[in-house]
C-alpha cells in the first residue's frame, strides 16, 4: 500500500474511553504523525440499544484531555447505514452473498448440534445453495456473506506476523440482518474503504475479524489495508485487565490526578519500546514510533510505575502550568465544589508560590492538592495524629520561646526566617529538627510538608504568627 498514511480510531460509544482504547488511539495518532499522515475518528454507534450520547462525549473529552486531536469531523457509523446496505446488495448481486431464511429456532438447533459434535458453533450453510423459491412465507431474510469454503485466509500482520485461518472454520457471517440493519464486519470494511484507511491498528482480539474482513475486501475487489494487531493490556498478575488492575475510563485517571503527558508516556511504553528509554516526550514519540517496535506479548499494567512517572512529570512541569491543571481538575473531583470554595480566588496565587516545595513530594495532582490544604484551612488548625505528637508539651514550649524571634524577623523572607530559626536552635542548645518539627505541626497541622521556611514565607507573617500563637496558647491555658 502506497501513498499517504491514514489511520483511524473507531470506538463503540457503549461506555467510557477505557485505558486499552486510549492506547489504541495513541498508537494510531502517533503512527499518523510519524509518517506525516492523517488520523481520523469514527464513532461506531450502530448498537443503538447500548450507544449513548454521554459515552460519545466521554470519548471525545478523553481524547481531547490526552491531547490526541483528530483530523476533520468525527464520522458516525450509524449515519452511513444506507451505504452499508448498498454494498450488501452489491455482494448479493455479484454472487458473494445470499439470502438466508433460517429462523432463530433453527439457528439455535445448529449451535446445539455443533456443540454436541465438538465443533465450533456456526451457521451450517443451509441456505447457501437453496433456491430462494423455497423461502418460507412471511420470513424476512438476512443476507449472509458467501465465505470461501476451501483453502486458507492469510493475514500478513505488522505485529503478529503471518496469521493463517482455515476457511472451513469461518462460517458465512450475516452482513445484513433481517430488519435491514448492517452488521459490524461489513460496516467496518465499507467505512475503512470509504475513509481511505491505509493502516488498521487495533487490539489482537480483532484477529478473527481481520480474516473475515479480508474476505469481504477481496469479494468487493478493494485493497486490503495494512493490519497491525496489538496484544491486549493485562494486569500485574498476567490476567486480563479488570477494574481492580486499572481498567478504568480515562476520566477516572484524570480524577485521580494524573497528568495527560504522564499517561501518554506510560501508555506508549505498554507494548512499544525504544531501547531502554522510559521518559519519552511527545516530540520523541512522534519521531521514534513505528509498528516494528510493538511487541507480540501482552503488556502488564503497573500502577506503581504510572505513579512514579506521574511524579516525574509533576516535578518537570512549570508551576503556572500545574496550577492551570489543578484549576481544571478541581471541578471534576467528587468534593470539587468544596475544594474550589476553600481555595477561593486568592488561594491560587498562594498555591503557585508554594508549588516549588509542594510538587517535590507529590505523585498525583490530588496528592499535591491534599498536601497544599494547609494553605487554605481556617484557624485554629486541628493537627492530625502525627502532628499532635510533635505538638506535645515540649514542642509547644519550644514554639513559645521561638515566637518572639519570629515576630522580630524583617524582612519576612525564607532566608531571614532560616537564619532566625537556626540561630534560636544554636543559642538554646536544640537540634534544628526539634524546632522545625513542632513549627511544622503548628503551621500545617501535619508532620510532613514543603520546606518549613517556604511554608512560613507563603503563609505570610500574620497568618504564620497567628497559627503559632494558637498552639502556644494551649500551654498557657493548660
Amino acid at each position: 500500500m502506497s501513498g499517504k498514511v491514514i489511520t483511524r480510531f473507531a470506538p463503540s460509544p457503549t461506555g467510557y474511553l477505557h485505558i486499552g482504547g486510549a492506547r489504541t488511539a495513541l498508537f494510531n495518532w502517533l503512527y499518523a504523525k510519524h509518517t506525516g499522515g492523517t488520523f481520523l475518528l469514527r464513532i461506531e454507534d450502530t448498537d443503538r440499544a447500548r450507544s449513548t450520547e454521554g459515552a460519545i462525549l466521554a470519548i471525545l473529552d478523553g481524547l481531547r484531555w490526552l491531547e490526541l486531536d483528530w483530523d476533520g469531523e468525527p464520522l458516525y457509523q450509524f449515519a452511513r447505514a444506507e451505504r452499508h446496505r448498498e454494498v450488501a446488495e452489491a455482494l448479493l448481486a455479484s454472487g458473494h452473498a445470499y439470502r438466508c431464511y433460517a429462523s432463530a429456532e433453527e439457528l439455535a438447533a445448529m449451535r446445539e448440534q455443533a456443540r454436541a459434535e465438538g465443533r465450533a458453533p456456526g451457521y451450517d450453510g443451509t441456505w447457501r445453495h437453496r433456491d430462494p423459491s423455497d423461502a418460507p412465507p412471511g420470513i424476512a431474510p438476512a443476507i449472509r456473506f458467501k465465505a470461501p469454503r476451501e483453502g486458507e485466509t492469510v493475514t500478513e500482520d505488522r505485529v503478529q506476523g503471518r496469521v493463517t485461518f482455515a476457511n472451513k472454520d469461518l462460517d458465512d457471517l450475516v452482513i445484513l440482518r433481517s430488519d435491514g440493519s448492517p452488521t459490524y464486519n461489513l460496516s467496518v470494511v465499507v467505512d475503512d474503504h470509504d475513509m481511505k484507511i491505509t493502516h488498521v491498528i487495533r487490539g489482537d482480539d480483532h484477529l478473527t475479524n481481520a480474516a473475515r474482513q479480508s474476505q469481504i475486501y477481496k469479494a468487493l475487489g478493494w485493497e486490503i489495508p495494512v493490519f497491525a494487531h496489538v496484544p491486549l493490556i493485562h494486569g500485574p498478575d498476567g490476567a486480563k485487565l479488570s477494574k481492580r488492575h486499572g481498567a478504568l475510563g480515562v476520566e477516572a485517571y484524570r480524577a485521580m490526578g494524573y497528568l495527560p503527558a504522564a499517561l501518554r508516556n506510560y501508555l506508549v511504553r505498554l507494548g512499544w519500546s525504544h531501547g531502554d528509554d522510559e521518559i519519552i516526550s511527545m516530540e520523541q514519540m512522534i519521531e521514534w514510533f513505528n509498528l516494528d517496535a510493538i511487541g507480540r506479548s501482552a503488556a502488564r499494567f503497573d500502577f506503581a510505575k504510572l505513579e512514579n512517572l506521574n511524579g516525574h512529570y509533576i516535578r518537570a512541569t512549570p508551576d503556572a502550568e500545574l496550577v492551570a491543571q489543578l484549576k481544571a481538575l478541581v471541578p471534576v473531583l467528587p468534593d470539587g465544589a468544596a475544594r474550589g470554595a476553600r481555595i477561593g480566588k486568592d488561594g491560587w496565587r498562594k498555591l503557585e508560590r508554594a508549588m516549588p516545595g509542594l510538587k517535590e513530594r507529590a505523585k498525583t495532582l490530588v496528592e499535591l492538592l491534599d498536601n497544599a490544604d494547609f494553605l487554605f484551612v481556617e484557624r485554629p488548625l486541628v493537627p492530625d495524629d502525627q502532628a499532635r505528637k510533635l505538638l506535645d508539651a515540649e514542642g509547644r514550649k519550644t514554639l513559645a520561646a521561638l515566637l518572639p524571634r519570629l515576630e522580630a524577623v524583617a524582612p519576612w523572607s525564607p532566608e531571614a526566617l532560616d537564619a532566625a530559626v537556626r540561630g534560636f536552635a544554636e543559642e538554646t542548645g536544640r537540634k534544628l529538627g526539634k524546632v522545625a518539627q513542632p513549627l511544622r505541626g503548628a503551621l500545617t497541622g501535619k508532620a510532613t510538608s514543603p520546606g518549613i521556611f517556604d511554608v512560613l514565607d507563603v503563609l505570610g507573617r500574620a497568618e504564620s504568627l497567628a497559627r503559632i500563637k494558637d498552639q502556644t496558647s494551649v500551654v498557657e491555658s493548660a
